[in-house]
């Protein structure tokens, strides 16, 4: 029986400069299994996307950060794009709303530099995790083991270094929430 996640909300925190396939891909994925994904920013609108370092499309958010509550979504993935990540992790809503998922033990996806967030959040503390290689000393600095892995699962952490782990990333996040959904049945 394939994989559904009907009734399964998603949120998807970035602002401009996050990484196109970072976002999108795992968005497309979340959305074909049936999940409601939503784009969640500090600012309404659009935000800009890059591939590496060069503009990219513009992605359509959903929902400002005051127009949301953590609570209603079952898992939260942080898309990289080093403007993106150095720009949300000043951001106090969204560091709340991450440690507000991560304290309801859901799923908590982070792709290359969006490991950033989580770090300035405060809740990598015992997790390994993977990333992009550069953030290897901040994630061993905030009390996370870095390993150089396609996808880390560990506890409610679910963590990949680039772009072409972004299949593996989103298979490993949508078992997880499939199992979680099976498990709250």
């Amino acid at each position: 029986m394939p994989k559904t996640l009907q009734g399964c909300k998603v949120a998807i925190l970035a602002t401009d400069g996050f990484e196109e396939a970072e976002l999108e891909e795992p968005k497309r994925a979340l959305s074909e299994v049936g999940a409601m994904v939503h784009v969640i920013s500090k600012k309404p609108g659009q935000i800009q996307g890059f591939r590496h370092v060069e503009r990219a499309g513009m992605t359509t958010v959903d929902a400002t950060f005051d127009q949301v509550n953590p609570d209603d979504y079952d898992a939260v993935v942080l898309p990289g794009g080093v403007i993106n990540s150095d720009a949300i992790r000043t951001v106090p809503e969204a560091q709340a709303f991450v440690r507000a998922v991560d304290s309801a033990h859901k799923p908590v996806a982070v792709i290359c530099h969006g490991a950033w967030l989580p770090i300035s959040a405060g809740i990598v503390n015992g997790h390994t995790m993977t990333s992009w290689p550069s953030l290897q000393d901040d994630l061993r600095n905030a009390g996370a083991t870095w390993v150089d892995e396609e996808v880390v699962e560990d506890d409610n952490f679910i963590t990949s270094r680039k772009p072409d782990d972004i299949p593996a990333f989103s298979r490993k996040l949508i078992d997880h929430l499939a199992q979680q959904g099976n498990r709250q049945r």
